[in-house]
């Protein structure tokens, strides 16, 4: 607390130089701790204790990875970054307060690609998302290592967003991989470690989501996977519209 005011919560947790850069890093793309440790030069001992700091915040969270139970992939709570930086604002003084900001225009044409194993659910809705949020200034389109056939619930919950997903058709990651995308951006940890390399040099993204499909609890898991990719792709589209993936290097 200083002169009375006490300092707001993002303030606390983000306030140091190694927390700082991990939600640089987190921000960009997923990642695993070893990648963290390398990525800042850091001991891994300090580095799991940072993230520690911002999990108990709730800037970051964990996910254990599909593709090996051992490894935990992290990730950046966007909304709630948003959230508390609307309050630091506010907390220092009320016409700082900011808005939440609105769906950007996209003036210049990107190509994204999602990928997933099966290009059954989760690449193909957020295919679908990205392409009903941009319209036509980005070309988007989604592919998997093991095609199968679109998941109904998949379709389902896609259509208590208003997208209808009916006529989409699985594709093989083959065919794309000759083709040049400003983002490739996979959405499967099985994937991720089997993903080839895309002329050009297109940023690379991971978003670790859990397939759906394998969860127990049913269709309530593809509405999950739902709101998370809408989340997501709202917050892609800011990175898209205000610049190229090769500057985020």
């Amino acid at each position: 607390m200083y002169g009375g005011v006490v300092m707001p919560s993002f303030l606390r947790a983000a306030g140091h130089d190694v927390r700082w850069r991990l939600l640089g890093e987190l921000a960009e793309s997923d990642r695993q701790v070893h990648e963290l440790t390398a990525r800042l030069g850091q001991p891994q001992n300090l580095v799991s204790y940072h993230l520690g700091h911002l999990r108990s915040a709730g800037l970051v969270a964990a996910r254990r990875s599909s593709a090996d139970g051992r490894d935990m992939y992290y990730h950046l709570e966007l909304s709630r970054c948003a959230e508390l930086l609307r309050e630091v604002g506010g907390a220092l003084h009320p016409a700082l307060l900011l808005s939440p900001p609105a769906p950007p225009s996209l003036s210049v044409r990107r190509r994204v690609l999602f990928l997933c194993t099966g290009n059954s659910s989760r690449s193909q809705m957020a295919e679908a998302l990205l392409r009903a949020r941009a319209g036509s200034s980005v070309t988007v389109r989604s592919a998997g290592s093991h095609p199968k056939p679109v998941h109904p619930d998949g379709i389902r919950a896609m259509a208590e967003l208003g997208i209808d997903l009916s006529a989409a058709r699985s594709k093989h990651l083959g065919r794309f991989t000759g083709q040049r995308f400003d983002y490739v951006i996979s959405l499967c940890d099985k994937l991720r470690e089997v993903c080839p390399e895309f002329p050009g040099h297109p940023e690379v993204v991971h978003w670790s989501i859990a397939d759906p499909a394998a969860d127990p609890d049913g269709y309530p898991a593809f509405q999950r996977v739902a709101a998370e990719l809408s989340e997501r792709v709202d917050f892609l589209m800011h990175t898209i519209a205000t610049r190229h993936p090769r500057e985020a290097s």
